[in-house]
């Protein structure tokens, strides 16, 4: 008798999950099936919850999720260590990417992962009932990268590490922060939280947060964050503008980071770069939303740069893992995951993780996240 599973089926914007018990498919040489331990309520995951993001017609009837940690459910042939070569058995805890470089395009070929153009293909041509992270299961394809989790890391800790963290420790080193720099952090949601401690950890001088919410800006602050700047307590974007010029003695920002995912906060975020610094565009990944910039005075007489991150290269889980255990007891990542829900509640999950239309209570909830079993 085949083995079978819970898996949450996206029906929908607005329509939410449906749990459906399926078949858990055989595996191939050299894939590996992943017991969920948690599945991360992503921000990217929110736009697909509500239709706002381009891929959410290409979800309909599939799982959703890619945050989360599993353990090793069982080994495709051939598959006897992780991608660091530590022994690996079923038991074992793992974090792993959940796309796949092709490694036969230019950008693989010149070891630029992040930027295949087809990472995200094997989630379609190879997609199971257990390609994402709402189910009991997860499915990782031959040629995946899968490291052993740290025991003294839980797994509230290490849920985010395959998005959030990865992505901002790749985001800030392709943008060159440096030590003794300025970062200013436009929003601090996951991603703000983990680029503010991130950032210090890298040697960052001054981190400056910007948000509209009280006690994200507080929970900035026990992330490394020196200053906050509270959105609801400034006139307009000059005033915001003017405070980083007063914080970094007028010089504007080396980095400036867009974590929220709001277009309107580009011209913003530019204005407060120094002559020669750099804008990271993490936080808008829905194609279609758009704003109006000047890129005179915005870009070429300033001479600033704008660099754009999608996922991250096969170094950066390991570093981020080693970066929690480094860091343990330093900031607060045990409180990221504030609250927890089973599968079958996943559309609980969403209602109040929701922070758009504002149906959850904002000043409790950081990170939600899906408990399978």
């Amino acid at each position: 008798m085949a083995q079978t599973g819970k898996a949450a089926i996206y029906q929908g914007p607005q329509k939410g999950y449906a749990i459906e018990e399926v078949e858990v498919p055989e595996l191939e040489p050299g894939s590996i099936l992943v017991k969920v331990s948690m599945g991360g309520v992503c921000g990217s995951d929110l736009h697909i919850w509500r239709g706002d993001s381009p891929v959410w017609a290409g979800l309909v009837g599939r799982t959703g999720g890619h945050e989360m940690v599993g353990q090793v459910a069982a080994l495709g042939q051939g598959v006897t260590t992780d991608s660091l070569g530590q022994p690996l058995k079923e038991g074992d805890r793992i974090a792993y990417a959940y796309f796949y470089p092709c490694l036969h395009c230019w950008s693989c070929l010149h070891g630029q992962f992040a930027a295949c153009p087809n990472k995200t293909a094997k989630m379609s041509s190879g997609y199971t009932r257990f390609s994402g992270a709402f189910a009991e299961y997860y499915y990782l394809h031959p040629n995946h990268w899968v490291f052993k989790v740290p025991d003294e890391l839980t797994n509230e800790v290490v849920t985010p590490v395959n998005c959030a963290l990865s992505q901002v420790i790749f985001g800030l080193h392709q943008a060159g922060l440096r030590f003794g720099d300025t970062l200013v952090v436009q929003g601090a949601g996951g991603l703000g939280l983990n680029a503010c401690a991130v950032a210090k950890d890298m040697g960052a001088d001054k981190v400056i947060v910007i948000d509209a919410v009280a006690d994200r800006l507080k929970m900035a602050r026990d992330f490394g964050a020196d200053e906050t700047i509270d959105i609801s307590q400034t006139t307009d974007m000059m005033e915001r503008v003017g405070r980083v010029m007063e914080l970094t003695g007028g010089k504007g920002a080396d980095v400036v980071g867009e974590f929220v995912g709001l277009p309107s906060v580009i011209p913003e975020g530019m204005s407060m770069l120094r002559a020669g610094g750099t804008y990271l565009e993490i936080g808008n990944i829905s194609i279609g939303n758009t704003v109006e910039i000047d890129p005179a005075a915005l870009f070429v007489w300033g001479s600033k740069k704008m660099v754009g991150v999608i996922m991250y290269d096969p170094w950066v889980i390991p570093k981020a893992l080693d970066f929690l255990v480094r860091s343990k007891g330093r900031y607060p990542f045990d409180r990221v995951v504030s609250h927890k829900f089973p599968l079958a509640d996943i559309n609980e999950a969403f209602k109040q993780a929701e922070w758009q239309n504002r149906q959850g209570d904002q000043t409790k909830i950081s990170r939600a996240v899906v408990v399978p079993a």
